[in-house]
């Protein structure tokens, strides 16, 4: 005899979809109200920022604020309870975004008091990681992240490849210019290295002599071509994971992402995935 799914493992999965997938009518609807949702609380703190307006309609930006926080908090508790794990979500980097954009609010409720204002103005911008959350919405964001994180390990060696030349060259100036050119320690000729490897530029320390400003003119000339390998790197990437067809079912038990079309297991848990 078949056993009946339980209501409450119906209402769950029903749950699932529309918070967590976008290919459905319900997720997609869901997801546009949660992003004008996300828009408008960043615009209402944006907002409380300027004086004049916050003088002017103070009132109505604080309930703003407060309608905002509550719904975010009731799509937090919503994520949580739809997934197998949530501890697996809310360690998430999504799920700690998500923490983010509504712990500020009720912790200034905590911290009453004149000698607080700082640290309460502080939580307040914190509420700015809202904009975050707009990532795991927008297609190309995750195609984005995805060849980021598959980059990583690239462009961490190329880094660590720039860590030297900065430190290498940095030495160099040091002991050509010296400190009558401004050059007063190697940590400095360091951040004048970064600054001209970079093609910033502030000015603030040049090289006087004939041979530092030859090597000035190698550094130039080489950061032109250092800044474009970080982006060849990325591109690549990018290119690879577009190519790669992937769905936007997210596993109900860990929230994993990124699976390939009728997966029928999760590639990070092996849980099953729901069709």
């Amino acid at each position: 005899m078949i056993e009946k799914k339980k209501p409450t493992n119906h209402l769950r999965a029903r749950l699932h979809e529309i918070i967590f997938e976008a290919d459905t009518a319900g997720g997609r609807l869901f997801d546009v109200a949660l992003i004008w949702s996300i828009l408008l609380s960043v615009l209402a703190v944006m907002l409380d920022s300027v004086a004049g307006i916050r003088a002017q309609y103070g009132s109505f930006l604080y309930a703003a604020e407060w309608f905002f926080t509550i719904l975010f908090t009731i799509e937090y508790l919503l994520r949580l309870s739809c997934i197998g794990r949530p501890a697996k979500y809310a360690t998430s980097f999504f799920g700690v975004i998500d923490l983010l954009a509504i712990l500020p609010t009720y912790l200034s409720l905590l911290l009453p008091g004149s000698q607080y204002l700082l640290v309460i103005r502080i939580l307040r911008v914190l509420r700015i990681f809202r904009v975050l959350k707009l990532a795991q919405y927008l297609h190309e964001a995750n195609l984005l992240i995805r060849a980021l994180r598959a980059s990583g390990r690239k462009v961490a060696v190329f880094f660590s490849v720039v860590v030297t030349l900065v430190v290498v060259f940095g030495s160099v100036m040091y002991l050509i210019e010296g400190e009558e050119h401004g050059f007063t320690s190697i940590p400095r000729s360091i951040y004048w290295a970064i600054v001209t490897l970079t093609t910033v530029g502030y000015g603030d320390i040049s090289p006087q002599s004939a041979v530092g400003q030859a090597v000035a003119s190698l550094i130039m000339m080489l950061g032109f071509a250092i800044i474009a390998v970080p982006t060849g790197i990325v591109a690549s990437e990018i290119n690879h994971v577009r190519s790669q067809v992937v769905s936007t079912q997210v596993c109900p038990q860990c929230s994993s992402e990124g699976h390939e079309p009728g997966a029928r297991f999760c590639k990070d848990c092996g849980s099953t995935m729901a069709h």
